[in-house]
């Protein structure tokens, strides 16, 4: 097992990978390696908090497994199911057998499927489980994640306990859309993540479009900082503003071209409610205010 990585060689290796963290974001991602613990990563759509997960893979060199949560997921689409149509056809290949012997063979590892959280407790090297969305899911849910998240094991009735290979690195995210139980909360360690400074921003931009230049990567973000703060629908995220900046390169100044700052407002803004209100005016005093 390699050693655990402290907080600057995060920060730097997050860094390479294009993900530009806050030290708070570094600490803790280092405790939960240290601890062994998952790490529940909550804020709004769009701060960037799957793309945390995404690089921990990376920098780790290893697999991410990825469960999305929807409202209503269960068991059988998280954790396993049994191949029935392979199960039917051995029973029908096998009518005069041994049925207890039937039984046992069907019911083995050859007819398991796997899903996301069973995956992710059988690989051979520890990969990053990214539970996304959690607060999308149901509370029975929640309920039934308890014993993956404290004993890193899960309970198949035919086959028993299925205790972790390796501890994987488990990311969970919430936009907050509900509140999640204390349970929950409790097997985890907690971060925030909100809307990034100008300044780290900015070196997002720097580190995402290698093309753009410095001056202007700080003029869109402080852009984005200042709309963020006007009364919109939707709020843009990181990868709005990623797209923005990138619909900009080649600018000097966002000053330099007003009628191109309001049509790049395409890959910012996703609601029409919001393009009403971003009148040509107020974009032209954002623009001047970022300068």
């Amino acid at each position: 097992m390699t050693a655990p990585l402290d907080r600057d060689a995060i920060a730097q290796r997050l860094v390479a990978t294009g993900y530009v963290p806050d030290r708070d974001l570094a600490v803790a991602l280092a405790l939960m390696q240290r601890l062994s613990r998952p790490l529940l990563l909550e804020g709004e759509a769009g701060v960037g908090k799957t793309e945390i997960a995404k690089a921990l893979a990376e920098i780790h060199r290893t697999r991410l497994i990825r469960l999305q949560c929807w409202e209503g997921l269960d068991r059988a689409a998280a954790l396993y199911e049994w191949n029935y149509q392979r199960q039917l056809l051995a029973i029908k290949a096998r009518e005069g057998h041994d049925a207890k012997a039937v039984e046992a063979e069907i019911f083995s590892e050859a007819y398991l499927l796997e899903r996301p959280l069973l995956a992710a407790i059988r690989q051979e090297t520890a990969p990053v489980l990214l539970i996304d969305e959690i607060d999308r899911a149901d509370e029975e849910f929640e309920a039934f994640l308890l014993e993956l998240l404290s004993d890193f094991q899960v309970s198949i009735p035919e086959l028993g306990t299925i205790r972790a290979t390796s501890v994987p690195h488990v990311i969970l995210t919430s936009n907050a859309t509900r509140e999640l139980s204390d349970a929950l909360r409790r097997r985890c360690l907690y971060h925030y993540v909100d809307y990034p400074e100008p300044d780290r921003e900015a070196r997002i931009l720097l580190a995402r479009l290698p093309g753009i230049d410095a001056a202007l990567a700080t003029q869109v973000a402080r852009f984005v900082a200042k709309l963020r703060k006007e009364d919109l629908v939707k709020v843009p995220g990181v990868a709005e503003s990623l797209d923005f900046a990138a619909s900009l390169v080649g600018l000097g100044d966002l000053r330099d071209d007003p009628e191109a700052v309001h049509d790049a407002l395409v890959a910012l803004l996703k609601t029409r409610e919001d393009r009403v209100r971003l009148a040509p005016a107020v974009v032209a005093r954002l623009v001047e205010a970022s300068a």
